[in-house]
């Protein structure tokens, strides 16, 4: 009898060809492909994903476990509820080249119009959701959020980022969330031009009267969410978002819209909290999500075409971090040339 002894090699190919096959296997269904695209910028639950697709619960459970046994999706608890988004594929393999090559393909097909359209309802829903915790809790906002961090901490520390980013132009700047006003000052300092952009009319009033009080003259408040800039044509220097991320209802959004805004050069800087389990920041503060991993935020500006700058992690003593991250909008070879 002759005893055949697996190379370590040949059981290493073994594992690459199964975990191909597995791919192959999750690859091979429209209503997978669907999920798929539908996870290409947004965090969705089951029951987001069953609304949107009009399928049944538990098919479509079946379908994620297909999909995250092949490494296609990744999933975060929040509460009670499992959220969904595509993972990020290793880039050091073959397997991770396939999937990013596949999710490349994919996304060239434009989602359905009714696809669209409940997944709208559905950020709609979320953004209600933070508007309304704001209007009830607009005098107890600070003292929840100061339960959390020092707000002079993270901005103290974006304002030195700023001062090390010797191409940044200091033209227009676009604070992200203001909420008070309380960043409004520096910025005015520092830029020529300061767009404050809030959804809260409350908070845009209040960072309003804060910086009228200071004597500041070179801010502009504006109403509404980034995609309106964007649909605008608006082109700005820089953007800040303070401990906005974890209140919106596509945080990955965030990064793709501010890419159109951003000029050839220009950076985003973004402080917020990483990934955590403290839930009583729902009820207390109005978040919508707790906090984010670094690849999370890697992630989503890869997907945008920003490159990551700067980072600074700020261990804080009641449990929780902030990470305070720089991405910018890279500058093509002809526009080096003619600068």
């Amino acid at each position: 009898m002759t005893v055949v002894i697996a190379k370590p090699q040949d059981t290493q190919s073994n594992l690459e060809l199964t975990q191909l096959a597995t791919l192959g296997k999750a690859m091979g269904d429209s209503l997978r492909l669907e999920v798929l695209r539908l996870l290409r910028t947004e965090s969705l639950g089951v029951l987001e994903l069953t609304r949107i697709l009009d399928t049944r619960q538990s098919g479509l459970s079946h379908h994620l476990k297909v999909l995250s046994r092949a490494g296609l999706v990744s999933t975060r608890r929040e509460g009670n509820s499992i959220f969904y988004r595509r993972a990020l594929p290793p880039m050091d393999s073959a397997q991770g080249r396939l999937i990013q090559s596949f999710f490349e393909a994919i996304d060239e097909v434009p989602l359905a119009v009714k696809y669209r359209e409940r997944l709208q309802e559905i950020r709609q829903a979320r953004a209600e959701q933070s508007r309304v915790f704001f209007s009830r809790n607009i005098q107890a906002f600070r003292h929840h959020q100061e339960l959390i961090a020092d707000h002079d901490l993270y901005s103290r520390t974006v304002l030195e980022m700023l001062a090390h980013v010797d191409s940044l132009n200091r033209g227009t700047v676009l604070e992200l969330g203001p909420g008070e006003g309380t960043f409004l000052p520096q910025l005015s300092e520092q830029f020529q031009r300061v767009i404050a952009l809030d959804n809260s009319r409350d908070m845009l009033e209040q960072a309003r009267a804060k910086a009228h009080k200071a004597g500041i003259t070179n801010v502009e408040y504006r109403l509404g969410e980034l995609s309106l800039l964007a649909d605008e044509g608006m082109s700005v220097d820089c953007i800040i978002a303070n401990m906005v991320l974890h209140h919106v209802p596509a945080p990955a959004a965030i990064f793709r819209e501010a890419a159109t805004l951003l000029r050839p050069g220009a950076s985003l800087f973004i402080s917020d909290l990483s990934r955590h389990d403290q839930e009583w920041v729902k009820d207390s503060c109005g978040d919508l999500w707790l906090g984010f991993s670094t690849d999370e935020l890697s992630g989503w500006a890869r997907e945008a075409g920003l490159v990551e700058g700067e980072s600074q992690y700020l261990g804080l003593r009641n449990g929780f971090q902030i990470q305070v991250r720089q991405f910018y909008r890279q500058r093509r070879r002809q526009e080096l040339l003619e600068d």
